[in-house]
């Protein structure tokens, strides 16, 4: 054991140690305490804050997920309506499909009833002229023998020669014969009569039934209308300035009247009347109007027409198969959308009849091709301007002829109103065509009230001509006879009233086809003798 006093120099040196380092090892031990309860605390924030990242991590993987499955599920749906909206219209197609190889089918049946019937028709009439012609030769040869054995008497109890005998028989038997060969005859041409019409009436009706067309509805009346009543003092401009700019413009007339919110576009030209109500429509939608904004949209308006007129001209040639034709004969063609006969319109009309001359055509054996050219350009001439003079037959007649169509096209067109002879069948499948075509239910109506104003103004314009004494507007107006003074007006003046009459028609009223006019003068002498 250490003694006493050694123990007590130990505590002392320890004491001295203590009093010297004693104050340093305190702060290092507090400050190795306070970086474990650092790191502790740290450790703790990080590990709340792992938990909360964790916990942020799954909520925004559950909305994720949520989302997912929210556009999963429209996508799904989505593709659901895309393939039930696919499958309806295959099955429309496939119905549409159907009905059109239904109908197919019905045109076919009926066709070979048709060509059955025929048939039949035939072999009657084939056994019908053989036992005819077994009934002659069965006739013929009992004459013949007849003739020999009278003949042969004839010889034996007359002094005549065989040639003598010969002349008398054929006298008596000519004499005889003659009324029965005349009623023959007669009964051969009224069968043949009969025959030809039963199948030119199978003919038509088998043409009518292939050929299905609704009526026409349209209007002729171009009218626009306006968001307002102020919207027309906008048009007039201030002293007329608008209006005048834009009649000059487009050569159409504006008629503003009391009527709310429209105005009325009227010419005789129908394309200047749609290029008109097409820039006006502009106009209007856009609200700035003044002349330098009317040419504007006239031109604009302008090229817009004549794109429309050449893919409608376009559209009507592919739909017929029709080929060769010109771009000006196309275009020109093109015009007729926008002119109408009463409420049919000229470009269906003529696509129509240009169908049923092709049917009518291939029922009887000729080209169809050929018919159905010369039914598509019938109408042509009522689209030119004004460079020809006559009717619209003999101008379209001579526009086309201008264009390189052959000598059949250009009668068939020039007489389709039969104001010139038909040189071929094929002018008499056009007019075939445009009667059926003009005259079906529902093609042409005008109302009674129209008819009768437009009659009714024809005749006044007559009677407003000096010298006039009575005016008639004949055959549904398409002819105006008037009868002058003939002491106030002579045959020149006649004929110089007449070319008045047809300008003032012309520039004032709007009508089918053409009118026809006939000045009659004339001068009665009576006398009585007693």
């Amino acid at each position: 054991m250490k003694p006493l006093s050694a123990i007590l120099a130990d505590a002392a040196a320890v004491t001295t140690i203590w009093d010297e380092f004693g104050p340093v090892w305190v702060f290092v031990v507090a400050g190795l305490a306070g970086v474990v309860l650092g790191l502790a605390v740290s450790l703790l924030l990080t590990r709340y804050t792992r938990r909360m990242a964790e916990q942020q991590a799954n909520q925004l993987i559950d909305v994720a997920r949520r989302e997912a499955a929210v556009e999963a599920h429209e996508l799904r749906q989505k593709v659901e309506d895309e393939l039930q909206e696919k499958r309806a219209e295959i099955t429309r197609e496939f119905d549409r499909r159907e009905i059109e190889t239904d109908v197919r089918l019905r045109e076919i049946r009926a066709h070979e009833e048709s060509l059955a019937l025929l048939d039949h028709q035939l072999e009657q009439k084939r056994e019908r002229l053989s036992r005819e012609n077994a009934a002659i030769r069965q006739a013929r040869d009992a004459m013949r023998d007849m003739s020999k054995s009278l003949r042969r008497r004839l010889e034996g109890v007359s002094q005549m020669d065989a040639e003598e005998i010969k002349k008398n028989l054929c006298q008596e038997v000519e004499i005889e014969c003659q009324e029965e060969l005349r009623q023959l005859r007669r009964d051969t041409l009224e069968r043949s009569e009969r025959d030809l019409e039963m199948q030119a009436r199978r003919i038509l009706v088998a043409t009518m039934q292939r050929m299905a067309s609704k009526p026409n509805a349209d209007i002729t009346a171009t009218i626009v209308q306006l968001p307002n009543d102020e919207m027309k003092g906008r048009i007039i401009g201030r002293e007329g300035r608008n209006i005048k700019a834009f009649e000059a413009v487009t050569g159409v007339t504006l008629l503003i009247d009391e009527t709310p919110q429209m105005v009325l576009i009227s010419s005789f030209d129908p394309v200047r009347r749609e290029i008109a109500r097409i820039a006006l429509d502009g106009l209007v939608k856009d609200g700035r109007i003044h002349p330098a904004s009317i040419e504007e949209f006239v031109n604009r308006a302008a090229e817009e027409v004549n794109v429309n007129v050449e893919q409608a001209g376009e559209t009507a040639v592919e739909h017929l198969g029709v080929t060769g034709l010109q771009p000006e004969v196309i275009k020109l063609l093109g015009k007729l959308k926008y002119r109408f006969s009463y409420t049919q319109n000229v470009l269906d009309h003529s696509v129509e009849v240009g169908f049923l001359a092709s049917m009518i055509a291939s029922e009887i054996g000729l080209d169809p091709n050929l018919a159905k050219r010369a039914g598509l350009l019938h109408d042509i001439g009522k689209a030119v301007d004004g460079e020809y003079e006559g009717s619209h037959a003999a101008i379209g007649a001579e526009f086309v002829k201008r264009h390189g169509e052959t000598p059949i096209v250009v009668n068939a067109i020039a007489a389709h109103h039969e104001e010139v002879k038909p040189e071929t069948v094929y002018a008499g499948l056009v007019i075939l065509a445009d009667t059926i075509s003009a005259i079906r239910p529902g093609a042409r109506a005008e109302a009674m009230a129209n008819y009768v104003q437009r009659l009714d103004r024809l005749e006044k314009l007559a009677l407003g001509l000096d010298g006039v004494q009575q005016a008639y507007a004949v055959q549904a107006g398409r002819e105006i006879r008037i009868v002058v003074a003939p002491q106030h007006v002579s045959d020149d003046q006649a004929r110089d009233l007449a070319r008045e009459l047809r300008r003032k028609i012309e520039s004032e009223l709007q009508y089918p086809s053409t009118i026809k006019i006939t000045v009659i003068r004339e001068s009665r002498f009576t006398e009585t003798a007693t």
